[in-house]
């Protein structure tokens, strides 16, 4: 394997590494945990709250601090080193949960946040060695491959833990508590040892100067946080690729963390919407792969734009669908688009922007990430809550309970058809050029 090679696959590998935690803890165990063993006894709604906030608080962090430390280690040429920081602060945190007892949601609330700080802030320096790892006729391939490795990584690592709460005894565990307190310390082995691939294999370009003392670097990461405000501004072609991204993406965020809830609200079994769970990601795996060729061959707006017409189509079929098995097959449709936008995304906005200031120009394009989250959940609340109250008789009976309730759940899930169409719209204004390769025309 030759030293390009090898970068791509380090690099490639992080993906593989930090994904167990995207899958294992924020989508699978750590909700359904915290309510059921660190809240045990309280009220479920105060329980909703108290994570909630906590989740709200490890966002709000990290997206103000994304494109200060983003402009940091530009500076200082340490994208690698931040990436390794943050990863294991991710890791070791995650690998706490275990000692975490039962009823303490507090600290089991820090130590998540905690967790989900080391994920996002590793992620701001990991895509911005993209454009050191990846020749720009390579770019769609390389990032694909990133989040299809993701997607197979995560999947396996949940499949194994779902698998080790099913039949505990059958792995020496007594019960299904001991099993996902378990899985938090798979995840951390699971994540700080494939991250040494990227320790290893991914280099650390360094910049003709000396790399200053931590607060000469942050004194310059805050100028240049300043800079970059005014550069985006005027550098109108990312800048409207962002506000589309920050519309559509909010969509598929929303989906990715609604779905489970929505399923749930329709009345279906909690076992198949794990299954769903799995399927996403295991389609997901290929699939990301496969858009990456897409993106080469048609260019990566055209292929954006069909992604976002197949998110279109699931929010209807979402919204009108009566039985457990379409929600299977929904799970088969998200997969086959979800890892594609996302690493489609994160290359097109590659293009767009100047590889000396990579890390600092992805801050900001994860500071939208992070605050993407907020419109789709809100939208959906607040439409439910009006179809709701629209609908509600004024004496209801348990039937007329759970029909308004299904029918708001309904009109909400289809609320996200405004942010899809609001992205597409921009990105149709977005430069047409960076979507091409040497063998597309889109």
């Amino acid at each position: 394997m030759n030293s390009e090679s090898k970068a791509v696959w380090g690099w490639a590998l992080y993906d593989w590494a930090n994904s167990a935690f995207a899958t294992t803890v924020i989508a699978g165990f750590f909700p359904v945990f915290f309510k059921h063993y660190w809240s045990h006894g309280a009220d479920p709604n105060l329980s909703t709250a108290q994570l909630g906030f906590g989740n709200a608080c490890a966002g709000l962090v990290m997206a103000l601090l994304a494109p200060l430390l983003g402009a940091v280690a530009d500076r200082a040429s340490a994208r690698k080193r931040f990436l390794i920081v943050f990863a294991y602060l991710g890791a070791l945190s995650t690998a706490g949960l275990y000692l975490v007892g039962q009823g303490n949601w507090a600290l089991a609330i820090f130590t998540f946040a905690m967790g989900n700080i080391g994920f996002s802030g590793a992620n701001v320096f990991y895509d911005a060695l993209l454009t050191r790892v990846a020749r720009p006729e390579r770019i769609d391939a390389v990032s694909s491959l990133g989040y299809a490795l993701g997607y197979l990584g995560g999947g396996l690592l949940f499949a194994f833990n779902v698998l080790t709460t099913l039949m505990p005894q059958a792995f020496g565990l007594p019960d299904a508590a001991a099993a996902v307190r378990l899985s938090f310390v798979s995840v951390a082995l699971w994540w700080g040892g494939f991250t040494l691939f990227t320790i290893f294999w991914v280099p650390e370009h360094r910049g003709s100067t000396a790399s200053p003392a931590p607060l000469a670097a942050l004194a310059e990461g805050f100028a240049r946080l300043r800079s970059t405000l005014q550069k985006i501004r005027q550098f109108k072609p990312a800048l409207i690729f962002l506000l589309a991204y920050w519309f559509y993406i909010d969509g598929v965020d929303t989906i990715i963390r609604m779905a489970v809830d929505y399923g749930l609200a329709l009345g279906f079994p909690s076992s198949d919407l794990i299954t769903a769970l799995l399927i996403v990601q295991f389609v997901g795996f290929p699939a990301a792969l496969g858009f990456g060729r897409l993106g080469q061959r048609w260019g990566t707006r055209r292929v954006i734009f069909m992604a976002i017409g197949v998110y279109m189509g699931v929010t209807v079929w979402g919204a009108l669908m009566t039985h457990r098995m379409e929600f299977y097959v929904m799970a088969v449709a998200i997969g086959l688009v979800q890892g594609g936008i996302q690493a489609l995304s994160r290359s097109y906005y590659a293009r767009l922007i100047p590889p000396e200031q990579a890390a600092e120009f992805f801050g900001f394009y994860n500071m939208l990430g992070k605050f993407a989250s907020i419109i789709g959940p809100a939208l959906m609340g607040a439409v439910g809550l009006l179809v709701r109250r629209a609908l509600m008789p004024a004496a209801p009976s348990a039937e007329e309970l759970i029909r308004v309730g299904q029918m708001a759940s309904r009109w909400s899930i289809a609320s996200l058809l405004v942010l899809f169409a609001i992205g597409a719209l921009l990105l149709y204004f977005a430069d047409p050029k960076a979507g091409r390769t040497p063998d597309s025309q889109g």
